[in-house]
């Protein structure tokens, strides 16, 4: 099978396709043929291990895990001895784990990973996307702000994949939302549920005084010292992106002038959070709540091309890698695109 991988940090050059036998499921676990995985910041980041405090997490020296991709949609292709979670057959989303290795024509995960069957209906293929930016953007909404119904929302890098996500559910939480994006992208947050657009290369919203509720720093573009004074008394300065002040923060209690600041590792939740949540939003994709967002498609031969266009940070939602598979299938046409990007 082929599989997207490095041995170093470094470019997106580094990442390199090649051949690797396809893994076995053993007893309990479950083989996925990928038909599409994401590339984002976040595996950005960890490709070049840029922030430094990534390599705390991912290897000191060298990548521990040399193939990259946490969350895919695939179709299962076999299952080991004792497995009655899954059948053969079965079109399935969700989050391979910590250990990553999503980005290759093959994945073994656990029968409890986090991953769920395909609600009926949907085009598979977003989800692949989808799922990423969901995960992180609902524990930040729902656990560390609990918004809630006229609450007043920001959501700064609102056109990102966790951004886009977060914008849906803060409006299905029934709060109030600003978007904050370069201008190309004030369409797809209106059309996502915002309720005001500032286009963040024309205003800054950190001049606002006692405005929001919630920041949520979905880019890790701004910080707790800039933002709080946007905040309301009380309110709650959220970020994706670790840094030594946010953590000093924390550290300190978490709170100044009475406005609070958090980062949460949402990657690093419980597989059983993970799964959890995964089934709720298959309830909110059955409800038209939530939906995918898909900028540009590329194939895995193409694999430093993405890593390129996601640094680049101009992408509306996510961008999609397709396998072999699933490239073939889809011949170029990928239909559960809500806001085209050009094509790569």
């Amino acid at each position: 099978m082929k599989v997207a991988t490095q041995d170093r940090y470094g470019g997106p050059d580094v990442i390199t396709v090649k051949e690797r036998d396809q893994p076995v499921p053993g007893p309990g676990e479950v083989l996925i043929a990928v038909h599409a995985s994401t590339v984002t910041l976040a595996d950005c980041a960890f490709r070049k291990a840029d922030p430094f405090i990534v390599r705390f997490f991912g290897g000191l020296w060298r990548p521990k895990a040399d193939v990259l991709g946490d969350n895919i949609a695939g179709v299962v292709a076999a299952i080991g001895e004792g497995v009655t979670r899954f059948a053969v057959g079965q079109r399935v989303h969700g989050s391979v784990g910590v250990a990553l290795g999503g980005m290759a024509e093959f994945v073994c995960v656990s029968e409890d990973a986090a991953i769920v069957p395909v609600p009926e209906g949907q085009d598979f293929l977003g989800l692949g996307g989808l799922s990423y930016g969901y995960l992180t953007a609902m524990p930040f909404i729902r656990d560390e702000a609990r918004v809630k119904a006229g609450d007043r929302v920001l959501i700064n890098g609102a056109g990102g994949s966790i951004g886009a996500a977060a914008v849906q559910l803060a409006r299905y939480f029934g709060a109030e939302v600003t978007a904050v994006a370069s201008g190309r992208h004030r369409e797809l947050a209106l059309q996502l549920g915002a309720d005001h657009f500032i286009d963040r290369q024309e205003a800054d919203f950190t001049l606002a005084r006692d405005a929001y509720d919630v920041i949520f720093d979905a880019v890790g573009k701004s910080s707790f010292a800039a933002s709080r004074q946007a905040l309301k008394p009380g309110g709650i300065y959220l970020t994706t992106v670790p840094s030594w002040a946010i953590m000093g923060l924390m550290l300190r209690g978490g709170q100044k002038h009475g406005r609070r600041g958090r980062l949460a590792t949402t990657g690093l939740r419980p597989v059983a959070e993970k799964l959890a949540d995964l089934r709720i939003l298959n309830e909110l994709l059955a409800k038209g709540a939530i939906r995918p967002v898909t900028d540009r498609v590329f194939s895995l031969a193409e694999i430093a091309d993405a890593h390129r266009y996601v640094e680049g940070e101009t992408k509306a939602g996510d961008v999609l890698v397709l396998m072999p598979v699933a490239e073939a299938a889809q011949a170029g046409k990928v239909t559960m695109t809500l806001v085209p990007g050009p094509s790569p």
